[in-house]
């Protein structure tokens, strides 16, 4: 093949077909699912001896809950009541993993505390995985296996299994939520409403719907939250929002000190402190990136451009505009992929989206070791380009859009 041929073929996305796409993503999933039962077995010493217990997030939800089921709710956010229950339902000795979520949260956190920790682990990463595939392939409007294959082979998927995290559900929410949004606006708006629990990537929701004009979403999400805190205020208290609140204003310290790996952040706050800046450096560059996002999706929904472009720069500036997205919360980047992958089905590639696209989906396989040895944020740049995507395709549709509008009749 010759070099302008292959130019050629990187620039179209012709070389990306769906054979290469069903093939590539189940070598990928194969190699994924041995690494994945690799590091299971390291990790619970079936390789060599440990010298300290492993643990997974999901013991902070599921000791969470079992404070919530005892009575005691408030003591989820005293770090050494909720040690004494992580290592209660694990091993003495284990990491400590922190609780920083609202009190709305300990209501699924005490359900899940009622099945025994092994099955409520496979119960709520089988459950939200399956959400999220429905949601997936709902957006990409594809029931195909190569497009279940693509999905199932994403990186973060293993990634959320592996640490226990709840990136399917917040990723079948807001996913399902842009599905809705224009259709049945109140389902849209309950859905949105309830990733309360971690409101942080629910940041620009509001924004975004107001813009629009989307009211009986706006009216339905907002709804949705306050019954949230009215429910968590009657079962648990309000020693308990006191406690949260509390443990929650003093939580920056931590993400700022490095204990969870920069290199495993996707904000651009994570990428500016593994470069070594500062953090008020860090911080005046992730609010300048929070500005430049929500302006952006306040003009896209304010034109009133195609669902898929709105949804897909919602979702993608979620992860630019929060300062804390971690390498699972990269699922929010597979539901703006999804809505860009849907829009170029409708309206064609733009060239080197494809190419880029495949690109950025390979680069976050190992993306933390990659960099940790590089000093640069992978994650970060992943979620940029994917950002710099979508924009670029809302330019060009609000550009055509102008035009037939000033076009004489």
């Amino acid at each position: 093949m010759t070099a302008p041929r292959l130019l050629d073929l990187l620039r179209t996305g012709d070389w990306l077909d769906r054979g290469r796409i069903r093939r590539g993503t189940a070598v990928l999933l194969a190699l994924e699912l041995a690494v994945f039962a690799f590091f299971v077995a390291g990790t619970h010493g079936w390789i060599v001896p440990l010298e300290t217990p492993t643990t997974t997030d999901f013991v902070s939800f599921y000791a969470a809950g079992r404070l919530a089921d005892a009575g005691t709710p408030e003591l989820a956010y005293d770090q050494a009541a909720h040690l004494a229950a992580e290592e209660a339902v694990t091993a003495p000795g284990i990491t400590y993993q922190f609780f920083y979520y609202p009190p709305v949260y300990l209501i699924l956190c005490q359900a899940l505390a009622r099945l025994p920790y092994l099955a409520a682990f496979a119960l709520f990463a089988a459950a939200t995985l399956a959400a999220w595939l429905a949601v997936g392939r709902r957006i990409l409007d594809d029931r195909s296996g190569a497009a279940l294959l693509a999905l199932l082979a994403f990186p973060a998927v293993f990634w959320n299994i592996g640490l226990g995290q709840n990136a399917f559900l917040t990723a079948a929410l807001f996913g399902g939520a842009t599905l809705l949004v224009d259709r049945r606006p109140a389902a849209a708006g309950l859905l949105f409403g309830l990733l309360a629990y971690k409101p942080h990537l629910g940041m620009l929701v509001p924004l975004a719907l107001a813009a629009g004009g989307r009211w009986r979403a706006f009216a339905a999400a907002a709804a949705t939250v306050a019954a949230l805190v009215f429910a968590s205020l009657l079962l648990y208290g309000g020693r308990t929002w006191h406690d949260y609140l509390a443990a929650a204003g003093g939580a920056h310290t931590m993400y700022e000190s490095g204990r969870i790996l920069f290199a495993g952040f996707v904000s651009p706050f994570g990428a500016m402190r593994l470069a070594g800046a500062p953090v008020a450096a860090a911080y005046a560059v992730q609010g300048a990136a929070a500005l430049i996002a929500a302006a952006a999706v306040a003009i896209v929904w304010r034109r009133n451009l195609s669902l898929p472009l709105r949804a897909a720069a919602l979702a993608a500036a979620t992860l630019v505009a929060a300062p804390l997205s971690l390498l699972y919360d990269l699922m929010l980047g597979a539901v703006a992929a999804c809505w860009l992958i849907r829009d170029m089905r409708v309206r064609g590639a733009l060239a080197w989206e494809k190419t880029v696209l495949a690109a950025m989906f390979v680069a976050v396989i190992d993306s933390r070791s990659l960099a940790e040895q590089l000093h640069l944020s992978v994650n970060t740049l992943a979620a940029a380009v994917l950002f710099a995507l979508i924009l670029r395709r809302a330019r060009r549709q609000a550009g055509r859009t102008a035009m037939s509008e000033a076009a004489p009749a």
